[in-house]
């Protein structure tokens, strides 16, 4: 599945989760390239990926690199593209983005334009491989391109290719914070049972099994999730009492309002990175 080097700008948990996922895909580690400022995040990558070449400057492994993956904080992503921008120009790489809120066009720009760019929204599982990902590419990214970026990515979990750029910041609202809302969901459940008496391994167990269960019926079962629901929910039953009081609510709706703040929060901060970009 190789496809040339790709290096890794920035050797945080997401990076070393895409390296992992690659390696234990078959991707050959002499071909992998991580740069990291810190000498102990240094020495513990050396550790945790063996074969692979680890610097501590970014031009080092980037001049190297077929494919570049831009895997820092996205506060600081145009300080870290623009001295890459001389290197870049000249190699003309696939860059890969995982950064979130930072537009295609920001990036292609600070790294001195005309570039293959591709965008990809993971999520917090991709450090178990259980992840799942967005991804769109700029009009430049060639079929072979999209190809090697979805081969990568995929090695997290499964890859959701969108047609446009507006598309991430959906992406960023339902599977990038998405974790939160379920963890959120677990830790009210698992209160609940608690004050009603459970101990909380107890209460965690049956939460956790509850969830995963769940979710495995919502995958294999091919049925809509109403239908599910009315498997549960019998006439006059415990979950036909919970329904009808959330029912009266606007739970739905406070729900949908929070995912729409997420995704008006991920337009919000992709303008404050173009508008930034355009002050310097």
């Amino acid at each position: 599945m190789d496809y040339g080097k790709v290096a890794f700008v920035g050797g945080g948990n997401m990076a070393r989760a895409l390296v992992g996922g690659m390696l234990a895909a078959g991707y050959e580690a002499r071909h992998i390239l991580i740069s990291e400022p810190l000498a102990a995040h240094r020495e513990s990558l050396a550790n945790e990926l063996p074969g692979t070449t680890i610097r501590e400057h970014n031009e080092e492994v980037v001049r190297e690199a077929e494919c570049v993956v831009l895997a820092v904080k996205p506060q600081i992503l145009s300080d870290v593209c623009k001295p890459l921008a001389a290197v870049v120009q000249r190699t003309k790489p696939l860059v890969i983005s995982i950064a979130a809120g930072v537009r295609s066009s920001d990036i292609d720009s600070w790294l001195g334009g005309g570039l293959s760019v591709v965008r990809v929204m993971p999520n917090q599982a991709a450090l178990l491989r259980l992840g799942i990902s967005g991804m769109f590419a700029n009009a430049r990214t060639t079929k072979e391109q999209r190809r090697a970026a979805n081969n990568i990515v995929s090695t997290t979990g499964p890859v959701i290719t969108v047609p446009t750029e507006e598309d991430i910041d959906t992406v960023t609202a339902v599977s990038g914070t998405g974790p939160a809302y379920f963890y959120l969901l677990v830790d009210m459940l698992v209160k609940v049972a608690e004050d009603m008496g459970l101990d909380h391994d107890s209460a965690l167990a049956l939460v956790l099994e509850t969830a995963r269960g769940a979710g495995e019926m919502a995958e294999q079962s091919g049925e809509t999730m109403d239908s599910l629901i009315a498997r549960v929910r019998s006439p006059g039953g415990t979950t036909a009492a919970a329904f009808d009081y959330l029912d009266g609510t606007n739970f739905r709706d406070i729900f949908s309002a929070a995912v729409t703040a997420a995704r008006d929060r991920a337009v919000e901060l992709a303008d404050k990175a173009h508008e930034a970009s355009h002050q310097d």
